[in-house]
């Protein structure tokens, strides 16, 4: 009796870490927080210097809070309507070049995935080439200028159709997922590989998915060198255009709805600045937790055996 009690009675005891194991986490702990710190304070210093005296800012006297607030930045923005164009066709180029490079990306990891595709090898090796040798921009420019792209909004969508990396995880991840049991089953129902491809990979590759429309469309939402590049007309240039104008002429908008012939001030244009780098930033972060779930699965499954 006197066991049994001692045994109902008695709580199991943690086990006592070592002196180094603490030493360790005490490590990871303070590294940890210091990547946090190192990371969303340049973040947070952005959304205070928007909304605070720039005098104030360059004098180094805001760190933590905002001081002396003020909305002049973001009342500049909502009236010129220069930043929406630009907005517009950022979002644009987001939509439609990511459904584009969903469409090209998925089908082509499925068919490199499929064993009984006999000349895979040799057309992944021709892929995987791309990644490490390429024509160079002149040559990639007179193409585009061939083919009458230059200064298009198709120049902005069609030249990162595929990107290799993607398809190498997306691959990877469907030949190491989907059991060939169902591709068995499917082809004895009488299923192709079209129905194969839309009833059965894509319904279950929704990770990989997930992480690949994030992937293409952060690209594209931060592509601004290919516009530099390819395109001069600001009717057809992205939102990271303007801001790129901003930072560099330290004007806003020169000549706009909202602006004043030859720029803002010094203290107005850096107002506007980080109010434009909010505006540019935001919406792209708010995606993210929406594919958060998906995003670490996909990464490691796809990442495995590539």
């Amino acid at each position: 009796m006197e066991k049994k009690e001692n045994k109902k009675g008695s709580r199991p005891h943690k086990m006592q870490e070592s002196l180094p194991d603490r030493i360790f986490h005490v490590i990871v702990l303070i590294l940890t927080i210091t990547t946090f710190i190192v990371i969303t304070y340049p973040l947070w210093f952005v959304i205070i210097a928007s909304v605070s005296n720039s005098d104030l800012v360059n004098q180094g006297k805001v760190v933590l809070l905002p001081k002396d607030i003020r909305f002049y930045g973001f009342q500049q923005i909502i009236r010129d309507t220069r930043i929406w164009v630009g907005y517009r066709n950022t979002i644009v180029y987001v939509v439609v070049g990511t459904l584009l490079n969903m469409v090209i990306t998925m089908p082509a990891a499925y068919a490199l995935s499929r064993k009984d595709f006999k000349a895979r090898n040799p057309v992944m090796l021709y892929f995987v080439f791309t990644m490490y040798f390429s024509g160079g921009l002149v040559p990639t420019y007179m193409v585009i200028n061939k083919l009458g792209l230059i200064d298009s909004p198709w120049v902005l969508i069609l030249i990162g159709a595929l990107n290799t990396y993607n398809l190498i995880i997306a691959r990877t991840f469907i030949q190491n997922t989907i059991p060939n049991d169902l591709y068995e089953s499917a082809m004895l129902d009488g299923a192709g590989h079209f129905r194969i491809f839309w009833s059965v990979v894509l319904p279950l590759s929704k990770a990989i998915i997930a992480v690949e429309v994030l992937y293409y469309a952060v690209f594209h939402w931060n592509d601004y060198f290919n516009a530099l590049i390819y395109t001069s007309s600001p009717e057809v240039q992205p939102l990271q255009m303007v801001l790129r104008r901003i930072l560099l002429q330290n004007e806003a908008f020169a000549g706009g709805s909202g602006g004043v012939q030859g720029g803002y001030a010094q203290s107005s244009a850096d107002q506007v600045k980080y109010a434009v780098i909010i505006v540019s930033t935001v919406p792209i972060l708010l995606v993210y937790p929406f594919v958060q779930k998906y995003f670490e699965k996909g990464v490691t499954i796809g990442a495995v055996k590539g």
